[in-house]
């Protein structure tokens, strides 16, 4: 893999199209190119685009057995409409043994720890194996996210980082997903702006805008760790 001017290229792409992003990045890492998507809109966005271009690349989701029968379902729609290399990551414990060696809600007395096990670590064990991985972070999830970058060095994975629709917007999202009538998670319609584990994400009341309220409700913590450097 070349080396790489990330302030060149995130000068670049500020103003391009997802679709040239993820055609440089197809370009670049060719086969050691990963997408991770728990299936937000934005990632439905991604898949959809990908597939419109014939960029065929594995694409990794979390599973952490705790998901949404929503969710799920829509894993096997998109996954057999758009004819995906999907990988489903499991946690090293079974909820049942996570339960019998720390409790049976770990996820509310320590979210972080429930998090690192089912999340941050199974997926570092994976995507640490490409040179470059696409998500689907974007500026306007929240003051953590603001300043996210569409290309750069992933230091706890020890590869690139790809952010296609980082200066997007939600509304811009859903005008898509309806411009191409795509499927999404049907939890959406019932005020749910973003959604994990179903022990932490919950509903929020009409009219917040908070793209992150409803996740970890009543903790102090607004993110997994997955995106959050060492």
């Amino acid at each position: 893999m070349p080396e790489l001017d990330y302030d060149a290229l995130n000068s670049q792409f500020e103003s391009a199209y997802p679709q040239d992003i993820l055609r440089w990045s197809a370009a670049t890492f060719g086969d050691r190119l990963a997408v991770v998507t728990s299936f937000q809109p934005t990632g439905i966005v991604t898949l959809h685009m990908l597939h419109d271009l014939g960029i065929s690349a594995d694409v990794l989701t979390l599973d952490t057995g705790l998901l949404f029968p929503e969710t799920y379902a829509l894993m096997e729609d998109v996954e057999q409409r758009f004819n995906l290399r999907l990988k489903r990551i499991t946690p090293a414990l079974t909820v049942a043994q996570q339960a019998e060696q720390y409790g049976d809600t770990l996820w509310s007395h320590d979210p972080d720890a429930c998090c690192n096990m089912r999340k941050v670590v199974p997926l570092k064990d994976v995507v640490s194996g490409y040179a470059g991985w696409i998500t689907g972070l974007r500026r306007d999830q929240g003051e953590t996210r603001a300043q996210t970058p569409i290309v750069s060095w992933d230091k706890r994975n020890n590869n690139v980082k790809i952010c296609p629709f980082a200066n997007w917007t939600e509304e811009m999202m859903w005008t898509y997903i309806g411009a191409y009538d795509l499927p999404y998670n049907t939890l959406h319609d019932q005020n749910y702006p973003t959604i994990g584990c179903v022990p932490c994400t919950k509903p929020v009341a009409e009219g917040v805008t908070d793209l992150r309220a409803g996740r970890w409700a009543n903790q102090n913590k607004t993110e997994c760790g997955i995106h959050q450097s060492n």
